[in-house]
């Protein structure tokens, strides 16, 4: 089963490592109730309170793998390095990789869904990818990050329409500028569509939907979540779901 849909439908794994934390829970709370005796009243426990996380102690420090986490840094280093003076982000994780990005620079986010922050450096425009609110090669800086697979299957909002994602990448084509990059990231592999989570989308199909654009830069996560630079996208074509991470530049005149 894919990690995909392992996520969707919860990992099988997770009870079994909760079992094995039964014991260490029953005897810590036993050492707990017993040193917190003579605690502040506060600090003792109270039974409506338990919140047991069987699974945790088996659990890895953190996730320093996949899609996201990869996709995020290679992104955002890239940004901090061209230094552009204004970026426009599309339908990227707010939580994830535009906050990445806030740490250095503003940002301005565009999303079909409304948004309510008071975050320093952000800024926020309403808006459909397959009609971005931007004139012809007006941007110099966009990013894209594991959202167009998503645009046309109606998943937040978005109409209905099966070549919505390709109206989409049009888009983002149209309004950067000379010189302008697009760092773009999308699940490829063997192409298909599982409604209406998401769509893979064969290497070439996201190359060939950029005509005017150069391709300057390829890497991907792999299937099992490593991050591989000095690769090409011909070399995912027959992957179940991997990320390929695209930086496009419009060439200056």
């Amino acid at each position: 089963m894919t990690r995909a849909r392992l996520a969707a439908f919860g990992d099988p794994r997770v009870p079994i490592r909760a079992l094995r934390g039964v014991p260490s829970f029953l005897r810590n709370l036993r050492t707990y109730r017993a040193r917190a005796a003579e605690a502040p009243r506060s600090l003792r426990l109270r039974w409506p309170l338990l919140y047991p996380r069987l699974a945790d102690r088996y659990e890895q420090a953190g996730q320093a793998e996949g899609h996201y986490f990869h996709q995020d840094i290679w992104a955002a280093r890239r940004i901090h390095e061209a230094e552009p003076p204004l970026h426009v982000d599309v339908g990227s994780r707010l939580d994830g990789f535009v906050a990445h990005l806030l740490a250095f620079r503003s940002v301005l986010a565009v999303d079909i869904r409304p948004l309510s922050t008071s975050q320093p450096g952000l800024q926020f425009i309403q808006a459909d990818v397959c009609s971005l609110p931007f004139g012809d090669r007006e941007l110099p800086s966009v990013s894209c990050l594991h959202a167009m697979e998503h645009v046309g299957l109606g998943r937040y909002g978005d109409d209905v329409d099966p070549v919505g994602c390709f109206t989409g990448m049009r888009e983002l084509q149209r309004v950067l500028a000379p010189g302008g990059r697009l760092y773009f990231s999308v699940p490829v592999g063997r192409e298909r569509v599982e409604f209406d989570a998401h769509r893979v989308l064969a290497p070439a199909t996201v190359t060939a939907s950029f005509p005017e654009l150069r391709l300057v830069e390829f890497a991907a996560v792999d299937d099992d979540g490593r991050y591989r630079e000095g690769v090409r996208p011909s070399d995912f074509a027959d992957a179940n779901y991997a990320c390929g991470l695209f930086l496009f530049e419009r060439p200056a005149p």
